[in-house]
């Protein structure tokens, strides 16, 4: 069984940074999709931030773009969100996931492990 802990959500200002880090308990230098995705409010579906594909290419949610980064480390099993210059709309949920090999897509439903998730709010 995949495990994933979350950490470094919080409370910041609009323009502000976080960076969130998920430890997984399996090697983050394979073949499988992981990445990060959030859930608004009161919203039942969620959103692909941003990933790592199954090639280790990068997919990005155009509303993110040059705001968000997403990296690795490989020898800690770790993945990480970097996140600028925040927005209110940036407020939510946000998880880390893995997927199965063969995977190049943000959507949710092929991501098949989930961490408990850490709560990022940005305030105007």
């Amino acid at each position: 069984q995949v495990q994933l802990v979350e950490s470094g959500g919080g409370s910041v200002q609009t323009g502000g940074s976080l960076r969130l880090s998920c430890e997984a308990s399996v090697s983050t230098e394979s073949d499988k999709c992981m990445g990060w995705f959030r859930q608004y409010s009161g919203r039942k579906e969620r959103e692909g931030v941003a990933v790592f594909d199954s090639d280790g290419m990068t997919l990005y949610v155009d509303s993110v773009k040059g705001r968000f980064t997403i990296s690795k480390d490989n020898a800690k099993n770790t993945l990480y969100l970097q996140m600028n210059s925040l927005k209110p709309e940036d407020t939510a949920m946000y998880y880390c996931a893995v997927g199965g090999p063969n995977c190049y897509t943000r959507w949710p439903d092929e991501y098949f492990y989930w961490g408990q998730g850490t709560q990022v709010t940005v305030s105007s």
